[in-house]
C-alpha cells in the first residue's frame, strides 16, 4: 500500500493578494475554522468598515454576537495586533480571531495576557494557518491554534488582579504607618513601603530584626533572630536565653508575647498579634497601625539592649 506524503505549500504562493485572495478564502473555508476551533461562525460581512480601517471578516457566534477575523499572509506584526484591538472595541466585539501562517512568540504571549486579563466573556484566539497536499492533490488547510481562552487561564487572571490589588492596598498600609510612625519614633525611618506583609528594620546587630507584619485578618510586630544562617543552632541558643528571661520581658513590655522557637525553621521568633482586623478592614487601619507602632516602640524598649549585650 502506498502511502502519500504531506507536503507543505507556501500560503503566498497559493494567495497572490491577502484582500483579494486569501480573505475570500477563508470566508469560503469558514466551516473548517468553525470546526477547528469548537465554535458556530457565519460570515456577516468581509472588509467591514472600521472608520478608515477594513476589518477582514465580520462574522457571528453561535448566540449572534458580534466576531472579529483579522487574516495576514506573513507572520505576525504590530500592525495588525493593533488592528485586532481597534476592531474589537469599535465593534463591541467578544471574540478576537488572528489567522496568520507564522506566528511570533512575543505577540503569542500578548494574546495569552489578554485572555488571562480581560473579563470571562471576551475571547482571544491566535491560530496558524498552513497548507498541506499529498501528490497531486488540492492543497488542503490545517488550522493549528497557538493561544485561546481557558477557564483556567481566566481564574489565573482573576487571581492575579486580586493579587495586584492586594499589593497595591498594603503599600498604601505601610506608607500610612510609616508616614504616621514618623512623629513618634525614629524606627523605620529609612524603609521604604513595600507591596509585601511584611517591612523590616535592624535591632541593633546583624541578623536582628524588628517586623511589621500585616495579614488580612490580623496584624503582628515581632523580633526576629536569624544571624546564624547555617545551622541555625545558635539562634535557637540566642531564643532560649532570652526565653529565660521571659517574666520579667512580658512586664518590662506590659502584656504576654508570643514566643516561637520555631524547631523546624533556621530563625526563630518572639511576637504580638493584634487579632481583631487587618488588612481587608480599612476603614481600623488607623487603630491597627496606631496599635502596630506602639507596640513596636515597646519591643524596641525592652529587645534592643538584651540583643547588644548578648555574647555571640
Amino acid at each position: 500500500m502506498n502511502i502519500g506524503k504531506l507536503e507543505p505549500v507556501k500560503l503566498e504562493e497559493l494567495f497572490k493578494n491577502e484582500a483579494l485572495n486569501f480573505t475570500p478564502w477563508l470566508q469560503d473555508n469558514i466551516d473548517v475554522l468553525s470546526e477547528r476551533l469548537g465554535i458556530e461562525l457565519s460570515v456577516v460581512e468581509r472588509e467591514k468598515q472600521v472608520g478608515s480601517f477594513s476589518l477582514d471578516l465580520l462574522a457571528e457566534g453561535p448566540n449572534g454576537e458580534m466576531v472579529i477575523i483579522e487574516n495576514q499572509l506573513y507572520r505576525t506584526d504590530h500592525d495588525h495586533l493593533g488592528k485586532v484591538l481597534t476592531y474589537l472595541v469599535n465593534l463591541d466585539a467578544k471574540t478576537a480571531i488572528w489567522v496568520t501562517p507564522e506566528v511570533r512568540p512575543e505577540h503569542m504571549r500578548v494574546f495569552q495576557w489578554l485572555n488571562e486579563n480581560t473579563p470571562e466573556d471576551v475571547q482571544f484566539y491566535l491560530i496558524k494557518v498552513e497548507a498541506f497536499k499529498i501528490g497531486g492533490s488540492d492543497p488542503a488547510p490545517l488550522f493549528t491554534v497557538m493561544a485561546a481562552p481557558s477557564e483556567t487561564g481566566k481564574a489565573g487572571g482573576g487571581a492575579k488582579k486580586e493579587l495586584a490589588a492586594r499589593h497595591v492596598k498594603r503599600k498604601k498600609f505601610w506608607e500610612q504607618l510609616l508616614k504616621r510612625s514618623k512623629g513618634k519614633t525614629h524606627l523605620f525611618e529609612n524603609i521604604s513601603p513595600s507591596i509585601d506583609n511584611w517591612i523590616s528594620t535592624g535591632a541593633g546587630r546583624t541578623g536582628f530584626y524588628f517586623c511589621y507584619i500585616i495579614y488580612m485578618d490580623k496584624a503582628c510586630v515581632d523580633v526576629e533572630i536569624d544571624f546564624d544562617s547555617g545551622t541555625g543552632e545558635a539562634n535557637k541558643a540566642v531564643f532560649d536565653t532570652l526565653h529565660g528571661e521571659r517574666e520579667r520581658i512580658e512586664a518590662e513590655f506590659g502584656e504576654p508575647l508570643e514566643w516561637d522557637r520555631k524547631d523546624k525553621a533556621r530563625y526563630s521568633c518572639i511576637r504580638k498579634t493584634f487579632p481583631e482586623a487587618g488588612l481587608r478592614d480599612e476603614d481600623e487601619w488607623d487603630s491597627i497601625q496606631e496599635w502596630m507602632i506602639d507596640a513596636m516602640i515597646r519591643l524596641d524598649k525592652v529587645f534592643r539592649p538584651r540583643i547588644a549585650n548578648l555574647k555571640l
